[in-house]
């Protein structure tokens, strides 16, 4: 069991979503005196999330613009990553590099037999073996962890929060129902506003849990937890150095990464799909010593 019980964590944060899912459209029902929308907006979010989970690793690749690497182009990318997944019983993933200074390291895929592990240039310039063996540890627990598939559902599920809520602040002004049985407009509106706000931060505090399990997984399977505290540290200056733009594209492939890429203005903390760095680091440190 992880002794920051992240596992538990992401479990209750599930049902916080889910929750909130049920209460939103509950609302909807009784403002339409029908549950059919909710079945709709239901089956477009299970079609958007098979969609981006079956494709995650073509989607992020493409974002980056990485191309794939051979053992002869990257051979200490290699060795690691086969080193890595032989001692966690796994299948070695493919492995990209991405051409773009901004330090940076992601692991994608739907399942392990199809998995990939991107590196930034920046990021292979920045580091020495130790300390990418730290990172690189970290993105396949990623994959082992089945984390592409808890942020695909978590995001598929914001997302539909996201679209019932515009559809209960329509149905609030021109919904149909008696008075009698529709709910105050007040609540509604409150409702449709609020809602996926509560969504996005529920959504991050779910990727944020699942930074720190990677994190201290990873830590375990290259058995050397100051190796990633080193690398993140170096990554938290190098990140802040050479950030990447915003882009809608990156901005869907920015929680797969090891280290918040936009800078510290683009991203609110609060909104942040990451950790702060010294807690993480912290961690680590705190591992290393137990």
């Amino acid at each position: 069991m992880h002794r920051h019980h992240n596992g538990l964590k992401t479990a209750g944060l599930f049902g916080a979503i889910f929750a909130l899912l049920l209460a939103v459209g509950g609302l909807i029902s009784a403002a339409t005196g029908s549950s059919a929308f909710i079945w709709i907006f239901a089956l477009i979010g299970l079609a958007t999330t098979a969609y981006g989970y079956w494709n995650s690793d073509k989607l992020a690749i493409r974002a980056m613009h990485a191309y794939p690497v051979t053992q002869a182009q990257q051979p200490a990318m290699h060795r690691i990553v086969q080193e890595l997944s032989q001692r966690a019983g796994q299948p070695m993933p493919a492995l990209y590099v991405s051409p773009t200074q901004a330090p940076n390291a992601f692991a994608t895929g739907r399942n392990p037999e199809h998995a990939a592990v991107c590196c930034t240039e920046g990021i292979l310039g920045l580091l020495d073996e130790r300390e990418l063996r730290g990172v690189l540890g970290h993105e396949l627990m990623h994959v082992y962890n089945r984390d592409i598939l808890t942020g695909s559902v978590a995001a598929a599920i914001a997302g539909l929060i996201s679209s019932v809520a515009q559809f209960l602040a329509f149905t609030s002004f021109f919904g149909g129902g008696s008075d009698e049985d529709r709910p105050n407009p007040l609540v509604m509106i409150a409702t449709a506003l609020l809602a996926p706000f509560a969504a996005s931060v529920i959504q991050m505090a779910i990727s944020r849990t699942r930074e720190y399990d990677a994190d201290e997984d990873g830590a375990r399977l290259t058995d050397d937890p100051l190796a990633l505290a080193s690398a993140l540290r170096k990554l938290e200056m190098g990140t802040a150095r050479a950030p990447l733009a915003p882009t809608p594209q990156l901005q869907s492939a920015s929680h797969m990464m090891i280290a918040n890429p936009f800078r510290a203005a683009d991203v609110q903390r609060m909104f942040s799909t990451h950790p702060p760095m010294r807690d993480r680091i912290a961690r680590l440190e705190a591992m290393a010593r137990r």
